[in-house]
């Protein structure tokens, strides 16, 4: 039975595809992570930070939530100059700023990073029943109304269709097509 067609025939893109992808997620730093690398892929293609992703780990503290809070002008002048990611300074300040978010929704005691982004699908697997690729949109309601709740609480480049290529990401939405092995 034939894969997803978006992930071609890249190794890479591949193991993607058939290891992590539409896999749920529910720590709460690898949330973190996966939401500021979506953000980062924002008029990009994802195989290129794919391909950077173990750079960006190293280069963000490992997605530390609470260590990339705390950057300054000297962590983003070297983030700027660091050829092995993205080096957008607005993406670079959005990751910084999910940071901060992120830490608000931890501490404000109202649960955890994951319990505030899975209550968006009532902490459920949406299963869809696509045949083809082509049927897949790019953002639905659901990652509308996250969209809006992540930026009420000051997280950036969190659009619709970033929320919603982050919610197939973590498993929120099974949208691998109904030939695929991994549906």
């Amino acid at each position: 039975m034939p894969r997803c067609g978006w992930c071609g025939d890249d190794p890479v893109y591949v193991a993607y595809h058939d290891e992590e992808w539409g896999v749920p997620e529910h720590d709460d730093r690898a949330l973190y992570e996966k939401l500021c690398l979506d953000g980062f892929q924002a008029g990009l293609s994802w195989i290129i930070v794919l391909k950077k992703r173990d750079n960006f780990r190293k280069a963000f503290d490992n997605f530390d939530p609470e260590k990339v809070a705390r950057y300054g002008k000297r962590q983003i002048n070297k983030l700027l100059k660091d050829a092995g990611i993205i080096r957008s300074q607005s993406k670079i300040n959005g990751a910084i700023a999910n940071a901060k978010a992120w830490l608000a929704i931890m501490e404000n005691g109202t649960g955890s990073f994951d319990d505030f982004l899975w209550k968006h699908v009532n902490h459920k697997i949406i299963v869809n029943k696509w045949k083809t690729d082509t049927q897949i949109p790019a953002s639905t309601p659901i990652s509308e109304a996250m969209a809006k709740d992540l930026k009420k609480h000051n997280f950036k480049f969190v659009g619709p269709t970033i929320c919603y290529a982050f919610m197939q990401a973590v498993g929120m939405v099974n949208d691998h097509v109904i030939s695929c092995p991994q549906y």
